[in-house]
């Protein structure tokens, strides 16, 4: 199995691909902007009993090289089979109060970029009815809340990206496989206060591999914000605006 990972030293995108080698000889293509920490995720999945790993530089941010490299990629592994868009950054979650720099930030990065490379992938995937590009979505983008409204807000235009184009393509190819975790344990997420129903990447990996097995084209994790957030979606603004989130 072929596997391109957006954002590789990304600690959900490589439990993600730690799960799979589980099940599959895995060939991972990693591509990421700190060299030092492609050299840490290498170490990691060669551990994890992958093989023939490749890796590139990529920069989120700069719109105008993401055809080119994606293109590189694509040509220097021959294709792949599963390619897991893992690219974000978290911050600015003091709403009016944040940053201006770090808010555009999260924003352009969120979005722009991901979007980007997002588009990228599926162009040169299209058609291919036997692979499947998995975007790492947020809880989220189903609501913006008071708490994060600009992470919040760059991830629904994300995952409202991925669903068109997982429908413009259902009948030829790719598929699209969108993630939605809560909050999830990781370096990105120190220091922040956990929110219910936190979890970790072995246990978005576990759900993004079972759903990789089947037909879904979304899943939450944990399983239980689904049904959650078929209620949140539908509360009344003046209710929803007074809950502590």
């Amino acid at each position: 199995m072929r596997v391109l990972l957006l954002g590789g030293s990304s600690e959900i995108g490589l439990a993600i691909v730690q799960r799979l080698a589980r099940d599959h000889q895995v060939q991972p293509f990693l591509l990421a902007r700190h060299h030092d920490r492609l050299a840490a995720a290498v170490a990691a999945l060669e551990r994890a009993g992958c093989t023939g790993i490749e890796t590139a530089p990529l920069d989120a941010d700069d719109l105008g090289s993401h055809a080119t490299t994606i293109a590189s990629a694509f040509e220097r592994a021959g294709g792949f089979d599963v390619v897991v868009l893992a690219v974000g950054v978290l911050g600015a979650q003091q709403g009016l109060d944040a940053d201006p720099a770090q808010a555009a930030e999260v924003m352009h990065v969120n979005f722009d970029g991901c979007g980007s490379l997002l588009l990228h992938t599926m162009r040169a995937l299209r058609g291919n009815r036997n692979a499947t590009v998995v975007v790492l979505s947020s809880v989220a983008a189903e609501r913006a809340r008071s708490g994060n409204a600009i992470y919040g807000a760059a991830k629904a235009g994300l995952d409202a990206l991925a669903q068109g184009l997982a429908d413009a393509s259902y009948t030829t190819g790719p598929r699209v496989l969108v993630v939605r975790p809560g909050f999830v344990k990781t370096k990105m997420t120190a220091g922040l206060q956990p929110a219910p129903f936190t979890t970790t990447p072995e246990a978005v990996a576990d759900a993004t591999a079972a759903a990789l097995a089947g037909r879904a084209h979304t899943v939450w994790v944990p399983a239980t914000l689904r049904y959650v957030f078929m209620i949140v979606r539908h509360l009344p603004r003046g209710l929803y605006r007074r809950l502590p989130l």
